[in-house]
């Protein structure tokens, strides 16, 4: 497995509460690596210590073997870092064709439209007027648009249907990037895929309790509602 994003040891504090408590996990430079938890249990704060968006307090965190800890998030990002968040995760004030512009050098977004046809009748409507499954789809196609090394998500499909949320997962999968999500459950649809295996943390108060793959994750007894 090639290294890509590293945590190792890390903690995170926020104010006297550490959230993450000397975490480490491996995400391949290729390949879906999908942190699991419930509310509370880190996986988001793992994401967003990944992305450099809150400050570590011990440990390191590392890219292809570089230390990139106190790297600040907007130099992540023009390394080919992408991360896209729960909330906020499009320009509300722009419409939805000028979300999709900006996310391409060249304001190309015909491949978006060809992964989420159901933006096309919407590309005049203000991105904040959108449901929250059209702006999680928004969000997605700006990250596929934005031909990043590594795309970090947390709830890809939050708001989804089934048939979107599924679809999105094999968008995802071949991206040929490091892709990193955070989610609740393992999504039914990753386990016994056939091709690279899907890489599996589970956080529990801020501790990893389960390393894996996907195959290998109890189909229940993991995980419950968001964190």
């Amino acid at each position: 497995m090639s290294r890509g994003l590293e945590l190792r040891s890390v903690r995170v504090r926020y104010g006297p509460l550490e959230a993450l408590h000397g975490v480490s996990l491996i995400a391949p430079s290729a390949g879906l690596t999908v942190l699991l938890g419930r509310n509370g249990s880190g996986r988001t704060t793992a994401l967003r210590a990944l992305a450099g968006t809150v400050p570590v307090s011990g440990g390191a965190v590392t890219w292809d073997g570089a230390d990139i800890t106190r790297l600040p998030a907007h130099e992540r990002a023009r390394r080919g870092l992408c991360f896209v968040p729960d909330r906020q995760a499009v320009f509300g004030s722009l419409t939805v064709r000028e979300n999709l512009e900006l996310a391409h050098a060249r304001g190309d977004f015909a491949a978006a439209l060809a992964a989420y046809p159901e933006l096309r009748p919407l590309l005049a409507r203000r991105a904040g007027t959108l449901s929250g499954g059209e702006q999680r789809m928004l969000a997605l196609s700006r990250a596929l648009l934005a031909d990043a090394r590594v795309v970090l998500v947390d709830e890809p499909a939050q708001g989804m249907s089934p048939a979107v949320a599924s679809r999105t997962y094999d968008l995802l999968k071949d991206l040929g990037a490091g892709v990193v999500v955070a989610e609740q459950r393992l999504p039914s649809g990753l386990r016994g895929r056939a091709g690279r295996a899907v890489v599996v943390y589970e956080l529990r108060r801020g501790e990893v309790v389960f390393a894996g793959e996907a195959a290998e994750v109890p189909a229940a007894g993991h995980t419950g509602s968001a964190g």
